[in-house]
């Protein structure tokens, strides 16, 4: 029976992140799997975590397989180091981290640009021992501006994520207050007021935040939302979150951007994971 059968559902534009759906298939096949299921978005952590600066024959056969396809490409991660894990980005890590972090800013958006992507998301990074959490605040403001110009000239948002301290506790970014003050910090530095808050559904109830009192104060400055029930991060309707009423809530707040499912499909298939919600309401309005 589909958790999700009335008009909030109906309203609603979803897509499938790839880089924790379809994971059972090789890249290049997974935006068709995406379409197979009746979706028509997907959006994509950056595919190569090794590699920040990947051959244009990569790129290019991304680019082919989306199109291909037929899906749109919605939303796109700057590199952030290695994930899946715990979640710790590049930007705000001196060194080499945030050197390949800026070597790939032009590469995420001339290849999002190709795809009429309008979403770039950068993840902060982990706090580093021996260093300075204000050293790492500066460093990550200048890389995000840097960010914030690039999304620009593509005629992007740059979206700031707030994670879950459980999961990542030496993110520093842990409340939906700390993400938006991020994101004030890099709209005041650029004057560009595209940067926006990414609303993460699942981080959010992990860090036991009051999730209608979050979508009240903050879903004018929320440029994307994402979708994982909890406990477990798996699909709407196996753990305990009204993601349903809290959707319908954004929705009434003026939120009208993408829905990502960025959950665990579990121990089946992923084409098997999307039973809750009804095929008919799987392609974006």
């Amino acid at each position: 029976m589909p958790v999700f059968e009335s008009d909030t559902a109906a309203e609603q534009r979803f897509n499938v992140n790839l880089s924790i759906l379809f994971t059972e298939l090789p890249l290049l096949e997974r935006p068709a799997a995406a379409a197979a299921a009746g979706f028509t978005a997907v959006e994509l952590w950056w595919p190569w975590v090794d590699s920040p600066t990947p051959e244009q024959s990569e790129l290019d056969a991304l680019k082919k397989a989306i199109e291909d396809a037929g899906v749109q490409l919605t939303g796109l991660n700057f590199y952030a180091g290695q994930l899946p894990g715990p979640d710790r980005g590049a930007l705000s890590v001196p060194g080499e981290e945030s050197e390949k972090f800026r070597a790939n800013i032009d590469v995420v958006a001339d290849f999002a640009a190709s795809l009429g992507c309008k979403a770039l998301n950068a993840l902060y990074g982990n706090r580093v021992e021996g260093v300075d959490p204000a050293e790492q605040d500066a460093l990550a403001l200048e890389n995000l501006v840097l960010a914030a110009r690039a999304a620009d000239r593509i005629g992007a948002i740059l979206l700031i994520e707030t994670l879950n301290k459980p999961e990542s506790p030496l993110y520093p970014l842990v409340s939906a207050p700390a993400g938006v003050g991020v994101v004030d910090k890099v709209n005041e530095a650029t004057g560009l007021g595209n940067a926006k808050f990414l609303m993460d559904l699942y981080h959010l109830s992990m860090n036991g935040e009051d999730l209608p009192a979050v979508i009240e104060q903050y879903a004018a400055k929320t440029g994307h939302v994402q979708i994982a029930d909890n406990p477990g991060r798996g699909a709407p309707g196996t753990g305990a979150l009204p993601l349903e009423e809290l959707l319908g809530r954004l929705q009434k707040a003026g939120y009208e951007g993408w829905v990502g499912l960025e959950y665990k499909p579990g121990d089946r298939p992923s084409a098997e994971a999307f039973g809750w919600l009804p095929v008919e309401h799987r392609a974006g309005r």
